[in-house]
């Protein structure tokens, strides 16, 4: 059986007390404060105009805070949400039967919205732009007919990791659209502050930064890493989060001070010690020390881009220097020569 992950963007079963640790307005909500702006002006102007909010598409990375923002724009229109993922969604009919229950002002969640069959993505075009859907009933030519069914005013939210697999027309639906990006240091400090006062935690500021360097700019990571350093303390220093137990608990946890981890460790020593540095391709990556060519893409690549440590050629993925000297190797031009210091 596989263990989770403990630095993985992903939803895991262990992350299940996250829903009471999300802010519900977005006055609460820290970090993407260009996002948080724009999307200010948008709700308020639709209230203004008493309209539903523009149809918005999130994308980004796992775990920056994209169904998070999809309850706080419920809340703040007013709304009930709705929340469902695009491969839940397998017929028609099951999305007709989810929009005929919204009430005006509500908020429809799709995650992964780019997973959405083709066949149900074409029943939200009119949805979206008309606030309508045709549904064909009957069983042969004699009896088949199309019935229109009115919906009320409703704002749709997508979510997705993959942009760039959204079809054209489905894309261009959306009047607001917004790039999740990872978060300064400074804001994922604050979201562990704010972890640690939910959970009547005691935290020492320096533990609090110790934590949020190895959080890989991922608020969903931060309070997973905090969970579980708390254990540490709880155990070992009478439930007080100082720094030495901090670090302590993340090194017991194999994550560095750059919030790297076991898997990432075997990705770029594999690409280093298997290929020289690359470059490489996706496929052989993944074959040599056994993931999904997808998993590496979306899951593990853009922190590692994100910090300078890997490049994407035209040829395949190279390492950086940087990423030579984290480990202790010496980088070469030849690709062919390497050696490891003795540090």
């Amino acid at each position: 059986m596989r263990m989770e992950r403990i630095v993985s963007n992903e939803m895991e079963a262990m992350d299940e007390g996250e829903i009471c640790l999300r802010p519900q307005t977005l006055k609460e909500y820290i970090g993407q404060r260009q996002l948080k702006e724009n999307l200010r002006v948008f709700i308020d102007a639709a209230k203004q105009r008493q309209e539903a909010l523009d149809h918005v598409l999130l994308y980004g990375p796992p775990g920056l805070g994209k169904t998070t923002l999809s309850y706080i724009l419920a809340n703040e229109m007013g709304g009930k949400l709705k929340a469902t993922s695009g491969p839940s969604i397998e017929k028609s009919g099951d999305l007709a039967a989810i929009l005929s229950t919204l009430e005006a002002g509500d908020v429809l969640f799709i995650d992964e919205i780019h997973r959405l069959p083709k066949q149900v993505e074409e029943i939200l075009y009119p949805a979206m732009e008309d606030y309508c859907i045709d549904i064909v009933v009957g069983k042969d030519s004699a009896t088949v007919r199309s019935i229109r069914l009115d919906l009320p005013p409703f704002t749709l939210v997508g979510a997705t990791t993959r942009a760039g697999d959204l079809t054209a027309p489905l894309r261009d639906r959306f009047g607001i659209s917004a790039q999740l990006e990872f978060y300064e240091l400074s804001d994922l400090e604050k979201i562990i502050r704010r972890t640690a006062h939910v959970m009547n935690t005691e935290i020492d500021a320096e533990a609090v930064h110790e934590i949020a360097l190895r959080s890989r700019g991922t608020p969903r990571i931060a309070n997973r890493l905090f969970r579980r350093v708390r254990d540490f303390a709880q155990v070992l220093n009478d439930g007080v989060v100082s720094k030495s137990v901090a670090a302590d608990a993340l090194d017991r946890l194999k994550v560095d001070h750059l919030g790297l981890d076991s898997v990432d460790h075997k990705y770029l020593k594999g690409i280093i010690e298997r290929f020289k540095g690359g470059p490489v391709g996706l496929e052989a990556i993944a074959s040599s020390i056994g993931e999904e060519s997808m998993t590496l893409e979306d899951v593990y690549e853009p922190y590692l881009l994100q910090i300078g440590f890997i490049n994407r050629t035209p040829r395949g993925r190279v390492v950086t220097e940087k990423a030579y000297a984290h480990f202790g190797y010496v980088h070469h031009d030849d690709l062919f020569s390497f050696q490891q210091n003795d540090q």
